[in-house]
């Protein structure tokens, strides 16, 4: 025959260390991973310019033309260099980043100068733009 051993029955304990560790570690994993949204960067303020009262409104053209060739570039109808036409973008984009470019690429240009051009206009903000094939 069997014997039953007495035992004192003990009361189980459950030990909170082990799950507090895992808290904390979730905690701080959490805490790390987190990115704040950047709300501000978002706005779009336009404050006057010093002495705006002085100076006379300019508008800009409605609507910007730039033309890719094989050789060159042309903006609205005149001929203009890589340099030229990135330093009249950047001060066209200056009075209004809403205007719009309409981009008309010839058939033997090359996809580079069509490149170099969309990458002008992203840096000088400038974001609606429209490409066209010519041929």
């Amino acid at each position: 025959m069997r014997k039953k051993r007495n035992r004192a029955e003990e009361p189980m304990e459950v030990s909170m260390t082990p799950m507090i560790d895992v808290v904390f570690q979730l905690l701080i994993y959490f805490l790390v991973t987190f990115s704040t949204p950047d709300v501000l960067a978002h706005l779009d303020i336009s404050r006057p310019a010093p002495d705006s009262s002085q100076t006379e409104p300019r508008t800009p053209p409605k609507m910007i033309r730039v033309n890719i060739y094989e050789d060159g570039f042309s903006l609205n109808g005149r001929a203009v260099s890589k340099n030229e036409l990135e330093r009249i973008l950047n001060r066209l984009a200056g009075f209004s980043k809403s205007q719009t470019v309409l981009i008309t690429c010839a058939g033997g240009a090359k996809h580079a100068r069509l490149v170099d051009v969309l990458d002008i206009c992203a840096q000088a903000g400038l974001n609606k733009l429209t490409v066209v094939s010519a041929e």
